[in-house]
């Protein structure tokens, strides 16, 4: 976007260290005890990232335990055969993560020597990596001074700095902000604490403000204190922050990529699942006409690589 202003100029520097000082002590007071924060070990790290992508912390705790019991390191993730990898995945959804993880691994070890880069631009670059989950594992496991945005960050910000910054603001400028505000040596914490708030105390709907330790340094709760201390002033709206809302799932694409993988996860070693077989395997009222569908959506899996289409039939990548 041309000519977006910048955000965050101008943030009083009271204001900032009374947020950071308060936003620390309630994390270190509150902050829940989750096994990827015991550990700054970058590969564990990025599973713990990856696996948080789209999914409640409450489903990943035991899928993350249980991945790394059968994965230790990231030289038995990347040796492992996709099959392994993408079964260890079951319940977590979005099994493209999987495979990106593992490809990732890889590159890691055949570029890296097995020693993850700790440049957030060279973590960018490995497969399935994004400014997020690159930042993250800068900050989680190096211990950096990064800034970046998941949903919780971004709307913990724009409502803190409602008098400063347009909701509408692209994730570019929004990453400056999130930079600009981490408190030099505290990194870690800071981005911690920061996404456990918007996960806890301000989520997108009925945020808990009466319980926030920010709330005097929050632009937009002080906006609504101040006309609900006016008897003639009228509430602001509370500002609609745009977050990512995923299509309903149940008889869309994705549900239907998922069903494909959970029926080859359930076949025997070396079984394939022929083509013709699979159509009312996933719908029953399968018809003819849906053979072209089916096609697509296997060569979706394919491209993915989370399918093998051979003569025979279907499997999963070994």
């Amino acid at each position: 976007m041309p000519n977006e202003p910048e955000p965050g100029q101008g943030i009083e520097d009271q204001r900032l260290v009374q947020l950071q000082r308060r936003l620390l002590a309630w994390f270190a007071a509150e902050g829940r005890d989750l096994p990827w924060r015991r550990t700054r070990d970058p590969y564990a790290v990025m599973v713990a990232e990856v696996m948080l992508q789209q999914t409640q912390v409450d489903r990943v705790v035991p899928r993350y335990l249980a991945f790394l019991t059968q994965f230790p390191t990231l030289t038995a993730l990347a040796e492992a055969a996709p099959a392994e990898v993408i079964r260890a995945w079951a319940g977590l959804g979005y099994n493209r993560r999987a495979v990106n993880m593992q490809r990732a691994a890889r590159h890691v070890l055949a570029e890296y020597g097995g020693s993850f880069p700790r440049d957030v631009a060279a973590l960018r670059q490995l497969p399935g990596i994004g400014p997020y989950t690159a930042g993250a594992i800068a900050c989680f496991a190096f211990e950096q001074d990064v800034g970046f945005i998941d949903t919780n960050i971004r709307r913990v910000l724009l409502r803190v700095f409602a008098d400063m910054i347009d909701p509408a603001l692209t994730d570019a400028p929004l990453n400056r902000l999130a930079a600009m505000v981490v408190p030099a040596g505290q990194g870690w914490a800071w981005n911690q604490a920061i996404m456990e708030l918007g996960a806890l105390l301000c989520p997108s709907v009925n945020p808990i403000c009466w319980r926030c330790p920010i709330a005097e340094q929050c632009a937009d709760y002080q906006a609504r204190k101040a006309a609900d201390a006016d008897p003639f002033a009228v509430s602001p709206p509370r500002r609609r922050i745009a977050e990512r809302r995923e299509a309903p799932f149940a008889g869309s694409n994705r549900f239907y990529r998922g069903r494909v993988v959970a029926l080859l996860r359930e076949l025997a070693p070396g079984a394939v699942l022929a083509l013709a077989e699979l159509g009312p395997l996933l719908k029953p009222e399968f018809q003819p006409a849906d053979e072209a569908w089916l096609q697509q959506l296997v060569e979706g899996l394919v491209r993915d690589g989370l399918v093998l289409h051979g003569t025979e039939g279907l499997r999963l990548p070994e």
